[in-house]
């Protein structure tokens, strides 16, 4: 079901954030602690921002397992970033290769996925349906998590009249998952979604956890915020400060060290919205709880 890590804030080196932790993402690829299938080695994908040079972000994926790419050992010690996506990938139905490989990009938009609409090839035509030339040609892989970033995207442009930029990109990501429910009705189908999912512009990060059929468990997704999030001597925490200053937000599929005090679970079926200024909203899921009744 694929694993992923979102960070903003101070800026860090890629390499702390991906490599030095206990629980890191790097290790997640080969064995995953929070999910039934531990291994996460169909290829990885780091996406970042540099608001230095400009406002598109950078990006690098590959087939190869995260843990044993070369290149990423190069460049991870070499990139700093505010605002950071990374992801390794458990590929279901959907092929092994590079446009596979989260996470996807469109204009100054990242996305990533950690989880599966069952059923996606019988719902795929009619997720296609409506979307515009624009989003339409940028769907180059296979996967239902692409899919689903198109319909983010024309709901953005369907709210563009919204003036808060996080209230919009969280409404938008709602209205996606609703859209998808709403074919699945149509079509008669009661195969379950799992979709965790994080999406930024380089200045907001909005993140879903979500399960259609509430009896079964959702996938894990945390979040933790404070002051700096440190790594030495191998061990990294996030620090709190007495004054509550907030200056880094992690959200993550799986905690990446042991203390508990770090990590608060986002609840299932909630959106959580992190903006420039590093302030957290986390409210619930209203349309997708009626479409679910």
């Amino acid at each position: 079901m694929c694993r992923f890590v979102a960070y903003i804030g101070k800026p860090i080196m890629m390499y702390d954030l991906l490599f030095k932790q206990k629980n890191s993402l790097i290790k997640q690829s080969v064995k995953a602690n929070e999910m039934e299938e531990p291994l996460n080695g169909d290829g990885f994908g780091v996406g970042w921002y540099t608001p230095e040079a400009n406002d598109m972000p950078g990006l690098f994926v590959s087939v190869r397992p995260a843990w044993n790419d070369r290149n990423l050992k190069y460049i991870a010690p070499k990139i700093v970033s505010d605002c950071l996506f990374a992801h390794v990938r458990a590929a279901t139905e959907s092929p092994v290769n590079e446009l596979n490989c989260h996470p996807f990009h469109y204009g100054q938009f990242l996305f990533m996925h950690n989880g599966d609409i069952e059923g996606f090839q019988k719902i795929k035509r009619e997720m296609i349906r409506h979307l515009p030339d624009n989003i339409y040609a940028n769907i180059l892989g296979l996967t239902d998590s692409e899919h689903l970033f198109a319909l983010f995207l024309h709901q953005m442009e369907k709210l563009q009249n919204e003036n808060d930029l996080p209230t919009r990109m969280a409404n938008a990501l709602e209205n996606s998952i609703v859209e998808v429910e709403e074919i699945k009705a149509r079509l008669k189908m009661k195969d379950p979604s799992y979709i965790n999912v994080c999406v930024t512009n380089g200045d907001t990060i909005v993140a879903v956890r979500y399960v259609s059929d509430l009896s079964l468990p959702a996938s894990t997704l945390y979040y933790t915020e404070g002051a700096v999030y440190t790594c030495e001597n191998g061990i990294c925490k996030m620090e709190k400060s007495k004054d509550k200053t907030r200056n880094a937000v992690l959200i993550v599929s799986e905690k990446l060290n042991s203390r508990r005090s770090d990590w608060k679970p986002v609840p299932v079926n909630h959106i959580i919205t992190v903006n420039r200024d590093l302030e957290i909203n986390v409210t619930v899921c209203q349309r997708t709880l009626k479409v679910q009744a």
